[in-house]
């Protein structure tokens, strides 16, 4: 399997391996990396074109930015600059709006816990500009979810409304998101961490170990080192770390300290100790980050290998999330992360269960959604035909 895993790393452009080198080496050691290598074979639009990619362009920024112009083209450094100035910007408005949620939350007696955006940032890396967020992601009771809403769509959110039938959202789906379009912001109000049937603590248990940051006047709450660490790694593996910052905030989190007693403790509620072996395999292999004793245990298991290795492909290729997430390899990878026979029955299941995309392709009565059942099957074939055609005509 570790030849298997090289040859696969061979296989990367050169490009991806010079992103992962300056990722894995500490500021200090750049001069010297650049100044004994030539990078004539390195396409530096396609080098540019991956730390976009992969969300890594402020910190690749931070460890660039003092290079001779000359180790370096400029043009390259500029780009980066730009992008970090934006990431910036768009942070500190995150960082804002997550003061006023956090505040108006708490006002309204609704217990909330921020999953990502600039608390983890600061957290893992010191510097909310270090790391790239789109939006906030809210962590709630599921009992405070209609006073969540209404508070949200008072205070210009508006919901992404979707015609879910028979009761799927329940089950099918684990956030609702919602956008404020004067403050170009968006931000997802969670009641599970990761989509249903992946076992989980339970709110209370996570608010009991839970932080306070204070980044910002008013305190924000978010998760504890070991929760975060292992929340980071079920949304990393889930999908398939096609995102280098994903791996690279577990890589930071380890060479900050990890506590592994307590995260083996903590794995009897979440039960992935597949994933994080997985988790480190790839962050070793790739950020060479360092590994103890109780880690190794982790990544000589032979199927956090194997989940290891069928990642691979997806941090090589460079393509949009939507293609990714449909494609028929991903669906593979996505049922080989199950930990249980039941959890592989379930997601035959879903397969069956009708959606929203059935009330979209045929709107019947509610009376009649019994009926999205047996018509299932053909109304997937309606939808798969349309898209072919689509592709076609293009």
């Amino acid at each position: 399997m570790e030849n298997s895993f090289n040859l696969e790393k061979e296989l990367f452009p050169n490009e991806l391996k010079l992103l992962l080198e300056i990722l894995a080496m500490e500021k200090e050691e750049i001069d010297d990396y650049f100044s004994s290598y030539s990078f004539k074979e390195i396409d530096w639009k396609l080098f540019l074109q991956l730390t976009m990619h992969h969300r890594v362009y402020p910190v690749i920024y931070s460890k660039l930015k003092m290079l001779d112009d000359k180790l370096i083209p400029q043009f390259v450094v500029q780009t980066l600059y730009q992008e970090y100035h934006k990431n910036t910007f768009s942070m500190l408005a995150l960082c804002g709006e997550m003061e006023r949620i956090s505040k108006l939350f708490t006002e309204n007696h609704i217990s909330t816990l921020f999953l990502k955006g600039p608390v983890i940032a600061a957290d893992i890396y010191g510097d909310i500009s270090l790391r790239t967020s789109k939006d906030l992601d809210i962590f709630i009771p599921i009992d405070s979810l209609q006073k969540a809403d209404k508070l949200l769509l008072s205070s210009g959110y508006e919901k992404k409304l979707e015609p879910y039938i028979l009761n799927e959202w329940k089950w099918r789906i684990h956030h609702i998101v919602y956008y404020h379009p004067a403050r170009n912001i968006q931000l997802e109000i969670h009641w599970r961490l990761n989509p249903f049937p992946s076992s989980e603590p339970k709110f209370k248990e996570l608010w009991k170990r839970k932080r306070v940051s204070t980044i910002t006047s008013h305190p924000v709450n978010f998760l504890g080192k070991e929760d975060l660490f292992l929340f980071l790694i079920s949304h990393g593996s889930r999908h398939a770390w096609f995102r280098l910052r994903w791996l690279l905030d577990i890589d930071k989190l380890v060479r900050g300290g990890i506590n592994l007693n307590k995260v083996n403790i903590l794995l009897k509620n979440y039960q992935i100790l597949h994933l994080v072996g997985q988790a480190l395999i790839l962050s070793s292999l790739l950020l060479k980050t360092p590994t103890n004793e109780d880690m190794n245990l982790l990544i000589v298991k032979s199927r956090s290998k194997e989940l290891a290795y069928k990642a691979l492909p997806f941090i090589k290729d460079i393509l949009p999330l939507d293609i990714t997430m449909s494609s028929i390899y991903y669906k593979r990878y996505r049922l080989s992360l199950n930990s249980k026979n039941l959890q592989k029955i379930y997601s035959i299941m879903v397969l069956f269960y009708p959606s929203s995309a059935d009330a979209m392709t045929l709107r019947l009565p509610k009376t009649l959604h019994f009926l999205y059942f047996p018509l299932r099957p053909f109304l997937w074939a309606i939808r798969k035909s349309r898209t072919n055609a689509g592709i076609s005509r293009n």
